[in-house]
């Protein structure tokens, strides 16, 4: 009689059960074989099996054994099967006599020597277990609070397949957890002291990253009242100015505006991060929203995702937080226009084949270019044509520009000037303004739990909540007729003038409204004032 144990595994950000069946066949040659639709991960699961087998003081069976994962039309890849698999194996040959087999489900790998090592993905396969009924599940030791972020189910931590196989058979732990823990309490006291200091950032109100502030930056009030404007709605941002005018520096600053993660946007970055193995052992939820920079040579799969299995690129890495492309005009047009989807439906899917997988894209897009091939347009330093300016901007496709909400001019600084000057803002208080406006936005949208920020509105929201007098729409009427804005535009021109109108707590939109929102298209009026001779 097959023995059945349960085990997880992920698709996309999700996770599915895998049921592990083993047997073994009297009479033939000793062998493991590995059914299912393995990857070449877990057919090498077999050695570490064997090997842990006999290192750990038990019998690998004399016969032939088999092992089979269900469903076996699905394609399974990772080495986190392999305590399932030792477990089921040990228990068809008798060696062990678990209570309440069917209660729990295994993830972990197999080093040699017995001992469990960490896995990726484990917060989408415990999330999973808890909704197929699963009562508890066996996790490795470092993935301990990744795994109990997820309520609603038991975890249990374990370092070796001895710890399992006791916890399995109701015998006490308390001595090995105790020894884990005096193993770990240098990594665990690093890590209570950075978990103690982040809820204190929290608690009182300022960025969890404190080393970076909206305090560093001088002398460019104009830009950061449209950074907060973007902010407030999730609105996509380019900034246009000279080198080192402080670009790179304040995009770097966004994240400490923006409203904090709820557990729900917690869960989702965690989940995305884990499965890229990007989630360092021993670490919890995520309560810091992403923040991607990808250097100009990016791949298109390592942008948007790919690769044999289709793993998350950074436009889901940077999900419900901020993907900066700096240099804009330097990234390969392809590469750019490939961001038109997610842009839009803030989602990615991805078709491989072996199978395809969807990943959320939820990011506001922040950008920084120059606006001339050497850099200084349009002062006195600059020695380019028109012609030169506009084939450089051309780069930069139609589509693409008309996804970006604000497109505004950095100002030039100068160091000996502001050198003495106080800065006019900080993180704490541009995040206030930030969280009430968002607060608006969030009680307007309670009733759809796809829409959180003005920037996603669709065309009936617009209608509903955009209403404009007819001093107001013939100011829009003018701008558009002027520079030839399209129906896309228009919309996020309206959806711009909303959050300008939130972050005044003013219920209707205004003539200044509409004002603020024209003023953040630079980029028009820029090259609106150029000529191109062939």
């Amino acid at each position: 009689m097959a023995i059945t144990v349960k085990s997880m595994a992920t698709s996309g950000v999700d996770g599915f059960m895998v049921e592990i069946e083993a047997s073994t066949i009297r009479g033939q040659q000793q062998t493991l074989s590995i059914i299912g639709l393995p990857d070449q991960a877990i057919k090498e699961a077999g050695e570490r099996i064997q090997a842990s087998i006999e290192s750990c003081g038990y019998d690998f069976p004399k016969d032939k054994s088999i092992i089979s994962l269900a469903p076996g039309d699905k394609k399974k890849r990772g080495s986190h099967f392999d305590l399932g698999m030792i477990i089921a194996l040990l228990f068809q040959t008798d060696q062990i006599s678990p209570k309440n087999l069917s209660d729990y489900a295994f993830i972990g790998e197999l080093a040699l020597d017995g001992r469990i090592r960490p896995c990726t993905g484990v917060l989408s396969m415990v999330t999973e277990a808890r909704k197929c009924g699963v009562k508890a599940v066996v996790v490795p030791y470092e993935n301990r609070q990744e795994a109990e972020s997820v309520s609603g189910i038991n975890v249990c931590p374990v370092q070796t397949l001895q710890d399992t196989v006791r916890f399995l058979e109701g015998r006490d732990l308390s001595n090995q957890r105790a020894n884990a823990d005096n193993t770990n309490s240098k990594e665990d006291a690093i890590l209570l002291e950075t978990t103690d200091k982040s809820a204190k950032h929290e608690e009182n109100g300022a960025p969890i990253n404190s080393d970076i502030d909206f305090a560093d930056v001088k002398g460019q009030d104009d830009l950061i009242d449209a950074i907060v404007l973007g902010a407030a709605g999730g609105h996509n941002i380019l900034m246009l100015g000279e080198p080192g005018c402080g670009k790179t520096m304040i995009a770097q600053r966004i994240p400490t505006i923006l409203p904090r993660m709820t557990e729900k946007e917690s869960l989702e970055v965690t989940k995305i991060h884990s499965i890229s193995g990007l989630l360092d052992a021993g670490t919890g939820l995520l309560k810091m929203r992403p923040f991607r920079a990808p250097h100009h040579n990016v791949s298109l799969n390592a942008l948007i995702g790919g690769g044999s299995y289709a793993q998350p690129g950074e436009v889901s890495l940077a999900h419900n937080g901020v993907l900066f492309l700096d240099e804009l005009a330097e990234f390969s047009r392809s590469t750019l226009d490939a961001l038109r989807q997610p842009m839009e439906d803030k989602r990615v899917t991805i078709s491989r084949v072996n199978g395809t997988n969807s990943y959320p894209a939820n990011f506001m897009f922040v950008s920084a270019m120059n606006p001339c091939p050497c850099g200084y347009y349009p002062t006195k330093k600059c020695r380019c044509t028109d012609y030169e300016i506009i084939h450089y901007r051309g780069k930069i496709s139609g589509p693409i520009l008309e996804r970006i909400d604000i497109q505004k001019s950095v100002a030039h600084v100068d160091y000996f000037e502001l050198n003495e000057r106080k800065s006019s803002y900080t993180s704490e208080e541009l995040r206030g303004r930030v969280e009430k406006a968002r607060m608006i936005q969030q009680e307007r949208f309670k009733n759809d739990k796809d829409v959180n920020c003005n920037a996603q509105m669709t065309t009936t929201m617009i209608q509903k909540y955009c209403k404009l007098d007819e001093e107001c729409t013939q100011i829009l009427k003018k701008a558009s007729e002027e520079y030839g804005y399209s129906a896309r535009v228009i919309h996020k021109l309206l959806r711009l003038a909303r959050t300008a109108a939130d972050l005044d707590n003013s219920e209707n939109i205004r003539k200044e409204d509409i004002i603020k929102v024209l003023s953040c298209r630079d980029l028009d009026v820029s090259s609106s004032k150029m000529y191109a001779i062939k």
